[in-house]
């Protein structure tokens, strides 16, 4: 190798060396360079109400966190992990104060509530899932860490852990085609039927 070569070789490595920590190498149990789940057919979307009810919740709570031999107790959306302000873990983030929007005032127009903090968490939320499929939606996998690592190591021990259910519930059923996030169609993921009411399903 030559003189003037030699500086470029070792800059080359170091910055495949710098891409690899990052996510972006080609070790098999790293994650992905970049994480692309198929879109929802049909353009559906996953139900706001349930999301706010159900699912956002179980990411403000404080949940044992398995590391190897370490356990600890942590929330999704602390600092540190998905925390939007100085969260770690990528791009899914929660706003961890995002106010309770009540849809079914008609004072909330889709456009009033796709500005608040709670839709933001909603899209960050369903972003990292693929509409119907709760085994290939990152949103589940990563916590269960099932086929993919988490650096938030194992939150939810088996797909029984009743966090997951919700998550896998969500997930399985979307609104169905023509009708927005906000649609009363949805209400039946809820017993009673009332989104402000109503307790969350799993089956």
């Amino acid at each position: 190798m030559s003189d003037t070569l030699k500086p470029r070789t070792l800059a080359a490595f170091a910055l495949a060396a710098t891409l690899g920590a990052c996510g972006g190498g080609s070790n098999p149990l790293d994650n992905p360079p970049a994480i692309e789940n198929a879109p929802g057919s049909g353009g559906q979307k996953l139900s706001f109400a349930y999301f706010q009810r159900c699912i956002y919740p179980i990411f403000l709570k404080e949940l044992p966190i398995h590391q190897g031999n370490v356990s600890s107790i942590n929330t999704c959306a602390g600092s540190g992990c998905h925390d939007n302000t100085n969260g770690a873990g990528g791009s899914f983030r929660v706003v961890a104060n995002a106010a309770v929007v009540d849809i079914t005032d008609p004072a909330n127009s889709a456009d009033v509530v796709r500005a608040t903090d709670m839709y933001k968490n909603y899209y960050s939320a369903q972003g990292a899932v693929v509409l119907g499929s709760p085994a290939e939606s990152r949103l589940l996998t990563k916590p269960l860490v099932q086929g993919v690592l988490h650096g938030g190591g194992v939150v939810f021990e088996t797909a029984d852990d009743a966090n997951a259910k919700v998550i896998a519930f969500w997930i399985s059923r979307p609104v169905p085609a023509g009708h927005d996030e906000f649609s009363p169609s949805a209400n039946n993921l809820f017993t009673p039927a009332d989104p402000n009411t109503g307790t969350c399903n799993t089956q």
